[in-house]
């Protein structure tokens, strides 16, 4: 199977975690947009949902599905995202598609975070995959600075402001052995909007797509 097919299997597969009527957190990305396309295909549908991206709004409503503002909200049962790294106690590195900290957002307000991905974003250390950083522009040079002493390479993402209308490190050079503490620490650095550790808003599950068919991991 391709990776597109891989991606499309886990995003079939996810709806098994959603309950018709109910107000739902989606995410942003390749394989989030099979899931959301899946999404569509429900004869009970859903009663709408929070999206993390102005690209998934723009998806959902496309598809007849309701996007309702984070704020219209108090919980959400499920929140379904992919992952540019998941490790084997469901922490990720998230932010590939700049959308990381409405991701975030979205996935505070959830119950449950199914995380979906092909086999390839299953590693055993976080790091392999440059590590996305919403950062206040004013702060870029200073936050680069502290990546550096701690053994990273922080390049701006060019050309990309997030919907915030933030710039974005990508950092490359770390090994994340534990990412609780290295979220913590970042998230106490003057200017950095979020990092893009989910360690406190980990998966709960994760539906990983391999040429055997979907494997299903719990933590």
């Amino acid at each position: 199977m391709t990776q597109d097919e891989l991606k499309a299997l886990v995003g079939r597969a996810a709806l098994r975690y959603v309950v018709p009527g109910t107000v739902i957190g989606v995410g942003t990305g390749s394989t989030v947009n099979h899931f959301i396309d899946a999404l569509a295909t429900m004869q009970s549908p859903v009663a709408g949902a929070v999206s993390s991206s102005k690209a998934s709004t723009e998806r959902l409503a496309a598809r007849g599905i309701r996007v309702l503002e984070a704020g219209e909200v108090q919980r959400l049962p499920v929140y379904v995202d992919g992952a540019d790294e998941i490790d084997a106690r469901g922490c990720m590195i998230k932010g590939g598609g700049a959308a990381l900290t409405r991701e975030k957002i979205v996935a505070d307000l959830a119950e449950r975070f199914v995380c979906i991905a092909d086999a390839s974003k299953r590693v055993e250390v976080l790091g392999r995959f440059p590590l996305p950083v919403e950062v206040i522009a004013m702060a870029l040079p200073q936050v680069a600075r502290r990546f550096e002493a701690l053994g990273g390479k922080a390049v701006q993402r060019p050309g990309v402001l997030t919907d915030n209308g933030h710039p974005v490190l990508d950092v490359r050079g770390l090994s994340i052995t534990d990412p609780p503490a290295m979220e913590a620490e970042i998230n106490q650095w003057p200017g950095v909007v979020t990092v893009g550790i989910f360690a406190r808003h980990r998966a709960g599950t994760c539906l990983l797509g391999t040429a055997e068919g979907v494997v299903t991991l719990s933590y």
